[in-house]
Parts: structure tokens; C-alpha cells; sequence
């Protein structure tokens, strides 16, 4: 499930970039074409810029609210809990909240419109549901519990949530098996619609974002309170 990361495009490259191809390459751009009533599945081979002027849109607001989408995953310069976390909460969980609702959308259109095809993915769309009802709930007990006792370094009062988390994000990785043998890792079929490629190309970034998500809870985050613990040195001790 290696999949390629989103390369940033110049802006003068994207303006002349086919809309329907901007929806494949950049994970979140249908939501922006759909609020804006851009075609981007049947009327997908317009320019960008041709297709802003022709419903009166400012091409340059438009490439600003696209480029925001070019997500970097670059660590935090200090791997501190409260830098970690305040990365987490901006590059993860506010990422997830906007994908999910839009994977779901595109996913009970395609298993729609494409309910005779051999090759659609029936049961995606109530896949992703609840791989985002857990996900959210997931989430909102790290931001209310977890995360808080990070920040004022809670020491042992954190492990055992720390356990649950872990606990949870073995689920999540089933989930995610889950979602690539529904989806063929992600690879959609030989003549697939632009909204098919996009739901894909967008299952494939929501992989890759939880998967460095987990890792970097488990691998990074969590052992520095785990190590504190065990070797018996907490925040309060004076050797931080």
C-alpha cells in the first residue's frame, strides 16, 4: 500500500490542468469542484481556467483553495508531546473529518451508478461509515483525554488510555484491509468514471495518512510516557 504522496503543481500548470484529472490527482478537490458546480466526472476534459470562467469563478481564489489541499507530512521540528500533538490534531484529525464524509459521498454515488458493473464496490460507502464512526470516536477521546494528559505530563495516569488507543488502532489496520480488498489496494478499473478514479485516489491518501498517523502515535508519541513509566522518571522528578 505504498502509494505515491500528492506532488505540489505549479499554479500556471494547474490552471491548464483538466479538471477531471485534478479530481484523480489531488485527494479533496471534488468537494471544492462540487461546492463550485464544476463537472469534474462527465465534463471532466475542460481546463481548470476555461471552466472558472465560464461559471464567473476567480481562477486565482480557486488554485489558493486547491493548493491548501497539497498537505505536507513533514514532522514538527522538535518531537515534543505538545508539538506532536498540536501536529497530529492539524495534519490528522482535521484531514480525516474532511475526508471521510467525501469518500462516503463519491462512494454511494459510484456504487449507484455503477450497481451493473462486476467490478463496483458494493458495500464501500457503509465501509467507510463506520470506519469513520470509529475513527471519530477514536479521535475525540484522544483530544479529551489522551492528548490533555500529554500536555501536562501525565505520566502513569496516561497509560492505560495509551493501551486503549493502541488497542484501537490494531482495528483500524484491519479496517484498512478491509477497505483495500474492497477497493483492489485502491486501484480502480480499466475504463473507471473521473468520480471512480477520484473516490479511489482518495481511498489511497486516507490509507497512507492513517497508517503515518498510527505511526507516529505508536512509534514516536506514545513510548516517550511509556519509557517514563518504566524507568520510573516522571515530568515532576526535575531530570527532564
Amino acid at each position: 500500500m505504498n502509494h505515491a504522496a500528492t506532488v505540489a503543481i505549479p499554479t500556471a500548470d494547474r490552471a491548464q490542468q483538466a479538471i477531471g484529472q485534478i479530481a484523480v490527482d489531488l485527494p479533496g478537490s471534488t468537494a471544492v469542484f462540487r461546492r463550485l458546480k464544476l463537472d469534474f466526472c462527465c465534463g471532466g476534459q475542460v481546463p481548470l481556467q476555461q471552466a472558472c470562467a465560464s461559471k464567473g469563478l476567480p481562477l486565482d481564489a480557486v488554485l489558493a483553495e486547491l493548493a491548501e489541499l497539497e498537505r505536507p507530512s513533514e514532522l514538527p521540528a522538535t518531537e515534543s508531546p505538545e508539538a506532536l500533538v498540536d501536529h497530529i490534531l492539524a495534519r490528522y484529525h482535521a484531514v480525516h473529518r474532511e475526508q471521510l464524509p467525501e469518500l462516503i459521498r463519491m462512494a454511494r454515488r459510484v456504487e449507484a451508478v455503477h450497481r451493473e458493473n462486476p467490478d463496483v464496490p458494493a458495500g464501500l460507502a457503509e465501509h467507510l461509515e463506520t470506519m469513520e464512526a470509529e475513527l471519530l470516536d477514536h479521535m475525540d477521546k484522544e483530544e479529551q483525554i489522551l492528548f490533555p494528559l500529554f500536555k501536562s505530563g501525565g505520566g502513569a495516569q496516561a497509560l492505560g488510555p495509551i493501551h486503549v488507543m493502541r488497542d484501537e488502532h490494531t482495528g483500524h489496520g484491519a479496517q484498512l484491509e478491509r477497505l483495500m480488498a474492497l477497493t483492489d489496494d485502491a486501484n480502480p478499473p480499466r475504463g473507471a468514471c473521473n468520480t471512480w478514479r477520484a473516490l479511489y485516489a482518495g481511498i489511497a491518501q486516507l490509507s497512507d495518512d492513517l497508517i503515518n498517523h498510527i505511526h507516529l502515535e505508536n512509534n514516536v508519541l506514545f513510548p516517550q510516557f511509556e519509557v517514563q513509566v518504566q524507568t520510573g522518571c516522571g515530568s515532576a522528578c526535575g531530570c527532564a
